[in-house]
């Protein structure tokens, strides 16, 4: 009903940079809040960064400065251009989303299938 499709990762060199994205699509009457999140091998997940319909961006503090995160509501599309990429970057992003479907009556959150991101030394 609901599909978040992420792209965008690989692997890249201590420095450089990757640009994600993440469009929703199906019977989505609103997205309300959306966002990126991480996960380390043995780690727990962890924001990455998020956004809202209206634009307030919050970020955690170990991408302050090196990731920007941004949206295009019109696509239903979700970014995340990091920069200055480090060796602890690599895990992987998941997008999420919290969605309105037509017919339904409360947001509720869905997560894309995850994207690996490797930043080699």
């Amino acid at each position: 009903q609901v599909q978040l499709v992420e792209s965008g990762g690989g692997l890249v060199q201590a420095g450089g940079s990757l640009r994600l994205s993440c469009a929703a699509s199906g019977s989505i009457f609103s997205i309300r809040a959306m966002g990126w999140y991480r996960q380390a091998p043995g780690k727990q997940r962890e924001l990455v960064a998020s956004i809202t319909s209206g634009g307030t961006i919050d970020y955690a503090d170990f991408v302050k400065g090196r990731f920007t995160i941004s949206r295009d509501n019109a696509k239903k599309t979700v970014y995340l251009q990091m920069n200055s990429l480090k060796p602890e970057d690599t895990a992987v992003y998941y997008c999420n989303a919290e969605i309105l479907v037509y017919g339904g009556h409360v947001y509720s959150p869905y997560w894309g299938q995850g994207t690996q991101v490797t930043v080699s030394s």
